[in-house]
């Protein structure tokens, strides 16, 4: 259990919360008292579905904040599923010459990927309008009231908000529009609604201008922009995208003869038994993961509690990374190996073939994409486990169905990656 799991369940059953909660639909809990066990700040903001503490999950619970000093418990359903639409096609972008500051291919926080976006015309092009750059960071939200979905019986509960904290990433604003961005620097599956509409009923309230809430992603250097609109203002669920666009910094794409001249050349390493055989899916997380360690060496805990992993994940992530040689810990830190530094410093071409030759110097992976390579196609699941019963992996017969799926989810991202 993560430290937020174990301070939950013992507020749990100091103010005998599922009880309040099964009673009266709602429990609200001052600041003061979560701050007995940890810190509010560190105990209340759950950005995705599997960051919140495991009593939350098995009851169906989350929670939101009224004010500066209480949050409000309850069966709410607070956060949205995001689905990247795989026929969008990603809109290739000129970088300005004269801009020197700023390096494309070195964008690894939100701050640097938004000012960027902005700074070379994706958020004008994005909103269809010349954009002026005018507020973020930390705000107080006002005085409103809202209804929210009950999860369990979709009834609407009534919330009034006085005064909360609010955070805005940036705020771009037009002749008659105020474009309010959260920012994420890797790509999500869900996230928390209070992130944009606790910000959108500030400015709703505050000036005449349309206020458009807008999610951006920057996850394999890629911006994803999701445009959303609340249908009816004073309801928290009423969300819905309007429009999904994505952008890339026009970079050369790979050809298949140059990955055909890097599989002519790629010496393969042995299975070292100090590293595991993969389970990690998808490969644009281990990228995403590994931009998140150029900033800040991270624990497991820094990375379950604070992004888009569970305590599972987190282990089968890591430990992909140090399959690859890109991540090592160090006491309690995960840190990036030199290797992987050098790999990030790149060009995005460069630094991208680099990766599928990381993966293609295991001999499982080499051959399973020289034969999709022949035959025109991804191999199924059981071909892939066919191919790695034969490799003397030492992977029992329980966990090789999914670790085929980690050999066939690689080779999709490489194949995804070639013109």
């Amino acid at each position: 259990m993560t430290k937020n799991d174990e301070a939950w369940e013992k507020l749990f059953e100091r103010y005998q919360i599922l009880e309040e909660v099964n009673k009266n639909g709602c429990f609200k809990i001052e600041a003061s008292q979560i701050n007995q066990e940890r810190e509010s700040r560190l105990m209340a903001k759950f950005d995705h579905i599997v960051n919140l503490p495991k009593i939350f999950k098995d009851n169906k619970l989350s929670i939101l904040p009224l004010s500066r000093s209480q949050y409000i418990i309850g069966n709410f359903h607070t956060h949205l599923p995001v689905k990247y639409h795989l026929e969008i096609q990603t809109i290739p972008w000129q970088f300005p010459r004269e801009i020197e500051t700023i390096d494309y291919t070195n964008l690894y926080s939100e701050s640097s990927a938004l000012l960027c976006a902005f700074n070379i015309g994706i958020i004008d092009d994005l909103v269809r309008s010349k954009t002026k750059f005018t507020v973020s960071g930390r705000m107080s939200t006002g005085i409103f009231d809202f209804s929210i979905k009950n999860s369990i019986n979709k009834q609407l509960y009534s919330i009034n908000v006085t005064n909360s904290q609010s955070e805005i990433d940036a705020g771009f604003e037009t002749g008659d529009r105020l474009i309010l961005i959260e920012a994420k620097n890797y790509r999500v599956e869900d996230f928390l609604i209070r992130q944009l509409y606790y910000p959108y009923r500030l400015w709703s309230n505050k000036i005449s201008k349309k206020v458009v809430p807008v999610l951006m992603t920057y996850s394999n250097d890629i911006f994803s922009f999701f445009i959303y609109e609340f249908a009816d203002i004073s309801d928290y669920n009423s969300i819905t995208l309007v429009e999904q666009k994505n952008y890339e910094i026009a970079s050369e794409e790979i050809q298949t003869s140059e990955v055909d001249s890097l599989l002519n050349q790629i010496k393969i390493i042995p299975e070292s038994q100090k590293n595991t055989f993969p389970q990690a899916d998808k490969f644009d997380r281990i990228i995403d993961l590994i931009s998140l360690l150029l900033e800040n060496d991270l624990t497991p805990n820094d990375i379950t509690d604070n992004y888009q992993f569970d305590k599972r994940q987190t282990g089968y992530y890591t430990s992909a990374g140090k399959y690859l040689g890109l991540i090592e810990k160090q006491e309690k830190f995960f840190i990036l190996t030199d290797e992987a530094k050098y790999i990030w410093r790149q060009p995005h071409k460069l630094k991208y073939l680099k990766l599928i030759e990381t993966i293609l110097t295991h001999e499982v992976f080499n051959q399973a994409f020289k034969l999709s390579l022949e035959t025109g196609g991804i191999l199924s699941k059981e071909q892939i486990t066919k191919l790695m019963s034969e490799s003397n992996l030492n992977i029992n017969n329980t966990t090789i169905d999914r670790r085929a799926s980690t050999v066939k989810g690689w080779i999709y991202w490489i194949w995804s990656q070639i013109d």
